[in-house]
């Protein structure tokens, strides 16, 4: 068994897309459109679904918000320099809501950012395990 994606409900699909590819350095993988259901699904990653873990982007037309709720943390990703990692997203028009550092209580360096819908990214650096 292994995870095969994380399903994130967005208001614009193409702006999502634009975010998690042009910031994140991710692929879309595929798209497609379910016109009886009303609803669009594009998955994005950094490499093929067969063997790693992507995103489900889920666009349900017509809906332009959502409640995030206070159940759902975050989306983690790891880099190799989480300081370089933010000045290469802020440029890339990326919203920096936590600046890189060490985390609370710990050593290892991280940082968040925010996608266009309001969900957190947190960056990790590449050293993590071993902290």
């Amino acid at each position: 068994m292994r995870i095969l994606h994380t399903m994130l409900r967005v208001a614009d699909l193409d702006r999502s897309i634009a975010f998690y590819t042009n910031v994140l350095g991710m692929k879309e993988l595929r798209r497609k459109d379910y016109p009886e259901g009303k609803f669009t699904l594009a998955f994005i990653g950094y490499g093929d679904e067969r063997e790693h873990t992507v995103l489900e982007l889920t666009y349900n037309w017509g809906v332009d918000s959502y409640d995030l709720g206070t159940a759902f943390g975050h989306i983690a990703i790891e880099v190799p320099d989480v300081y370089e990692a933010c000045e290469k997203m802020r440029e890339a028009g990326g919203k920096i809501i936590r600046e890189a550092g060490p985390m609370n209580a710990g050593s290892t360096i991280i940082a968040f950012l925010e996608d266009p819908d309001g969900y957190q990214i947190e960056l990790i650096g590449a050293d993590h395990l071993r902290s």
